[in-house]
């Protein structure tokens, strides 16, 4: 019999699929929202301090621990102990747990774009309840719903994921080629103008401080989030000493480049102050507001009545809600399944209760999936019912997902030096050769994680608004604490049973 040779992963299709794992088109919205061109900069100093220096460690990981279930459970299991695996993948867990309170968020004015052309639901009420506490309701109804059938084993959602992808990618390219269209019939004439004031300074009111302007590096690190999943391919690499570091500076260099570019392409269209300083403009609904007005624009400059230009920028935005509900559909249905089931199989069995790491027929962890259910609801209940603002209440919830998915990296990072002195394991790729090397590029990358979640949970206080401080920091924390507290006592219990 012959023997086939297993394929191996090029140089062009793994930097794809480092693409496909982190790059975000919305994050470049988001960036000039917050800080205008200013983002910039930012979004490439975290590209050299964190996103290279990370991924080559991860890629260390993802090598000497390949073929392991648990993904970064053993990696900080085996580099660590299984005390500091159980509270960093617990918090990794925290940060998808809070990444579903934000997302049926998001999905619900993904809705109402998709029918309305914009986003109206600031204005919804039923009742006594006001909008946001009606958005509350429908959020638990629409997890309620999401969870019900992936208990079931959904596995057909993975064409609706496609569709979403497809669509997904037509808005990146056209908004980008729209841009390039709409700076040639203006004569080379820019929105926003691009000067060195408005290459360093934030025309946004609330990043003025230099607090408030170190606090986005959090936004900027979730831009470049994701790299943990990409070093799993490692032993799948063709020749992976040279190919994994070659990529990985190819797709930051592309990755930074597009982010930059598609920045710049806010500008072309749309002023700041004009367009994005006005009430009712927030995280959730930046990207249809500039992708509405990207079509108003391009109707004018195609000599389109007053009228048409509006149709037109209602059909941009009525498209973009239409990729955004069907990916959100999908990764609704996949996140409230995937961490839980990947986390399960990290865990020694014997942390976990029985009853809750129980799969049913469908080869479904649903007892769990329920218990993430109905504390994702809590949240968004008492975060819904707290009287807060809509457009605070935006912030909070992404700046809740943000420091969540930051704070795991503090672990993996922190935990490099420790697995880098393990002699019981295998090092076949090493990119930071030396001690001093090693403890430099450890402390340098966490301290800018650390300096960014630090600064992204103080900066509110400083302004008296505690209540945005308390929801960005009580995620990674309140978790933290209770995997701690949880583990101590499952130690005890042991002890006391031997």
């Amino acid at each position: 019999m012959k023997k086939h040779k297993s394929v191996k992963i090029k140089l062009g299709t793994l930097i794809l699929m480092i693409f496909s794992a982190i790059f975000g088109f919305n994050n470049s919205l988001t960036a000039y929202y917050q800080m205008g061109y200013s983002s910039i900069i930012w979004y490439v100093v975290t590209a050299i301090l964190f996103f290279l220096p990370s991924a080559l460690i991860f890629a260390e990981y993802g090598a000497s621990f390949k073929g392991v279930k648990g993904g970064i459970f053993s990696w900080l299991q085996k580099s660590t102990n299984e005390k500091v695996a159980f509270v960093g993948t617990f918090i990794w867990l925290a940060a998808w747990v809070v990444w579903l309170v934000s997302s049926t968020q998001f999905f619900l004015i993904s809705v109402s774009t998709t029918l309305f052309g914009r986003d109206t639901t600031q204005s919804w009420h039923l009742g006594f309840l006001s909008s946001t506490q009606l958005l509350g309701v429908l959020e638990v109804l629409f997890l309620v719903i999401v969870t019900f059938c992936a208990a079931k084993g959904v596995d057909k959602i993975a064409a609706v994921d496609k569709i979403g992808g497809i669509f997904t990618l037509l808005i990146a390219v056209g908004f980008m080629v729209v841009s390039i269209f709409v700076f040639f019939l203006d004569h080379g004439h820019l929105a926003e103008p691009l000067t060195a004031m408005n290459l360093t300074h934030s025309p946004n009111p609330a990043f003025q401080s230099p607090i408030a302007v170190i606090s986005f590096i959090v936004y900027a690190l979730f831009a470049y989030g994701g790299l943990e999943t990409t070093a799993g391919v490692i032993d799948s690499v063709d020749k992976p000493e040279k190919t994994f570091p070659k990529a990985l500076i190819l797709a930051m260099l592309a990755m930074t480049g597009l982010y930059m570019v598609n920045i710049l392409m806010c500008g072309i269209s749309a002023n700041w102050n004009t367009q994005l300083g006005s009430k009712g403009i927030n995280l959730g609904n930046v990207e249809y507001v500039l992708i509405n007005n990207l079509g108003v624009v391009t109707g004018h400059g195609l000599g389109l009545s007053h009228s048409a230009s509006l149709a037109m920028g209602s059909a941009f935005s009525r498209f973009a809600g239409l990729a955004d509900v069907l990916a959100g559909i999908a990764a609704a249905f996949l996140m409230v399944y995937s961490p839980i089931k990947s986390f399960i199989e990290g865990c020694d069995q014997r942390l976990l209760p029985d009853k809750l790491i129980k799969l049913n027929k469908h080869n479904m962890p649903e007892r769990a999936m329920w218990l993430q259910a109905i504390i994702v609801s809590i949240i968004i209940l008492f975060i819904s019912f707290g009287g807060n603002a809509a457009g605070q209440f935006y912030t909070i919830l992404m700046d809740m997902m943000n420091v969540s998915s930051a704070a795991p990296y503090l672990f993996l990072i922190g935990a490099y030096p420790f697995f880098r002195m393990k002699k019981n394991v295998e090092h076949p790729l090493s990119f930071i050769h030396g001690k001093a090397k090693i403890w430099t590029v450890t402390t340098i990358v966490w301290l800018v994680v650390a300096i960014g979640i630090i600064f992204t949970c103080i900066e509110p206080l400083l302004t008296g608004d505690y209540s945005t401080s308390f929801w960005t920091a009580i995620g990674p924390v309140a978790f933290g604490i209770i995997a701690y507290v949880y583990y101590t006592w499952r130690e005890h219990k042991e002890k006391q049973a031997v």
